[in-house]
Protein backbone atom coordinates (compact mmCIF):
# COMPACT_ATOMS: atom_id res chain seq x y z
CA UNK A 1 0.00 0.00 0.00
CA UNK A 2 1.65 2.96 -0.90
CA UNK A 3 0.19 5.76 1.42
CA UNK A 4 -1.97 4.22 4.89
CA UNK A 5 -4.49 6.40 6.11
CA UNK A 6 -2.90 6.80 9.10
CA UNK A 7 0.70 7.99 7.45
CA UNK A 8 -1.67 10.51 5.17
CA UNK A 9 -3.30 12.07 8.44
CA UNK A 10 0.20 12.26 9.96
CA UNK A 11 1.32 13.98 7.01
CA UNK A 12 -2.00 16.77 7.05
CA UNK A 13 -1.17 17.31 11.35
CA UNK A 14 2.74 18.09 10.86
CA UNK A 15 1.87 20.34 7.91
CA UNK A 16 -1.41 22.31 7.87
CA UNK A 17 -1.16 25.76 8.28
CA UNK A 18 -4.77 26.45 10.43
CA UNK A 19 -7.13 24.16 11.72
CA UNK A 20 -8.71 22.04 9.35
CA UNK A 21 -6.50 22.34 6.49
CA UNK A 22 -6.07 19.65 4.48
CA UNK A 23 -5.44 21.53 0.89
CA UNK A 24 -2.76 24.17 1.31
CA UNK A 25 0.40 23.61 -0.74
CA UNK A 26 2.40 22.52 1.79
CA UNK A 27 0.10 19.65 2.78
CA UNK A 28 -0.14 18.76 -1.15
CA UNK A 29 3.43 18.78 -1.33
CA UNK A 30 4.20 16.30 2.07
CA UNK A 31 1.82 14.27 0.37
CA UNK A 32 3.19 14.13 -3.43
CA UNK A 33 7.08 13.57 -1.21
CA UNK A 34 5.39 10.79 0.43
CA UNK A 35 4.08 8.91 -3.04
CA UNK A 36 7.31 10.04 -4.67
CA UNK A 37 8.93 8.28 -2.06
CA UNK A 38 7.39 5.09 -2.37
CA UNK A 39 7.00 5.22 -6.15
CA UNK A 40 11.13 5.82 -6.13
CA UNK A 41 11.33 2.78 -3.83
CA UNK A 42 9.21 0.55 -5.56
CA UNK A 43 11.70 1.05 -9.09
CA UNK A 44 14.77 -0.68 -6.68
CA UNK A 45 13.05 -4.07 -7.41
CA UNK A 46 10.45 -3.28 -10.68
CA UNK A 47 13.10 -1.62 -12.82
CA UNK A 48 10.62 -2.31 -15.84
CA UNK A 49 7.43 -0.48 -15.11
CA UNK A 50 7.25 2.49 -17.31
CA UNK A 51 3.77 2.81 -16.44
CA UNK A 52 4.12 4.22 -13.37
CA UNK A 53 7.93 5.89 -14.08
CA UNK A 54 5.36 8.06 -16.24
CA UNK A 55 3.25 8.55 -13.22
CA UNK A 56 6.13 9.39 -10.77
CA UNK A 57 6.89 11.98 -13.58
CA UNK A 58 3.66 13.61 -13.23
CA UNK A 59 3.95 13.80 -9.45
CA UNK A 60 7.64 15.46 -9.61
CA UNK A 61 5.78 17.75 -12.05
CA UNK A 62 3.09 18.33 -10.00
CA UNK A 63 4.91 19.16 -6.93
CA UNK A 64 7.52 21.01 -8.63
CA UNK A 65 4.98 23.92 -10.09
CA UNK A 66 3.51 23.31 -6.30
CA UNK A 67 6.91 24.44 -4.56
CA UNK A 68 7.20 27.27 -7.66
CA UNK A 69 3.76 28.45 -6.64
CA UNK A 70 4.74 28.81 -3.01
CA UNK A 71 8.31 30.26 -3.52
CA UNK A 72 6.20 33.22 -5.62
CA UNK A 73 4.11 34.00 -2.52
CA UNK A 74 6.53 33.79 0.73
CA UNK A 75 9.58 32.81 0.52
CA UNK A 76 10.05 31.68 4.10
CA UNK A 77 7.52 29.41 3.51
CA UNK A 78 9.51 27.79 0.77
CA UNK A 79 12.63 27.24 2.65
CA UNK A 80 10.63 25.91 5.71
CA UNK A 81 9.31 23.42 3.65
CA UNK A 82 12.08 22.13 1.53
CA UNK A 83 14.11 22.10 4.90
CA UNK A 84 11.44 20.40 6.33
CA UNK A 85 11.09 17.44 3.53
CA UNK A 86 14.36 17.54 2.35
CA UNK A 87 13.80 18.20 -1.17
CA UNK A 88 16.51 19.44 -3.28
CA UNK A 89 15.67 23.17 -4.82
Amino acid sequence: MALTQDRKLELIEAFKTKEGDTGSPEVQIALLTERIIYLTEHFQTHKQDHASRRGLLKLVSRRRRLLDYVRRKDVDRYRKIIEALGIRK
